[in-house]
């Protein structure tokens, strides 16, 4: 218990040092300090949110939501929720990305919308358009390459390999293995 006190009393000085918008801790929904920009460290404990962060995003057992994201997000046991735009790499149990994503998306699931660039993930699910999809399951409206046991997309620009793939734009809607954009033809 001590130790926790003395690391607890610690991420509060560094917190109200000048530098302040450089590094922010998060518990249960309070920042320390206030500040809706982080360049540089966000910590947080349980539930975080804050607009901007721009460098390390470190979330311990926490689900961490920001509008607009730059840099590296690690969820230790934790999620990654961004509401607006994202730029890196989302490493994390889950990967929750509302609007843009450009980087690559590494959890057990990832849940987006437009992502360029690399989902990788037990199920990767997009409500838009994604690049790259590789996992067991990998749902989206429209993708470039999919690779799974499951893929299904309704715009296929690309290939899908895998035992199931579905994809309305594909050669044929259903085909075992591989399936390819059905307009190369």
């Amino acid at each position: 218990m001590k130790r926790v006190k003395i690391l607890l009393g610690m991420l509060f000085l560094l917190s109200s040092m000048s530098f302040a918008t450089g590094f922010q801790f998060n518990a249960m929904g309070s920042q320390m300090p206030k500040s809706e920009n982080v360049s540089g460290l966000r910590l947080n404990l349980l539930y975080g949110k804050t607009t901007n962060v721009t460098g390390l995003d470190f979330n311990l057992i926490a689900l961490g939501e920001t509008e607009n994201f730059k840099g590296l997000q690690f969820g230790l046991l934790g999620a990654n929720k961004v509401n607006n735009s994202f730029t890196g790499v989302g490493l994390g149990i889950a990967n929750l990305h509302n609007g843009s994503s450009t980087g690559a998306l590494l959890g057990l699931v990832n849940m987006s919308n437009n992502v360029k660039g690399v989902q990788l993930g037990t199920v990767n699910y997009s409500t838009g358009r994604s690049t790259v999809d590789l996992g067991l399951v990998n749902i989206s409206q429209g993708a470039a390459f999919q690779m799974g046991l499951f893929n299904m997309t309704n715009d296929l620009t690309g290939v899908q390999l895998g035992l199931i793939n579905m994809a309305k734009t594909g050669f044929l809607p259903i085909f075992p293995f591989i399936n390819i954009d059905g307009r190369l033809f």
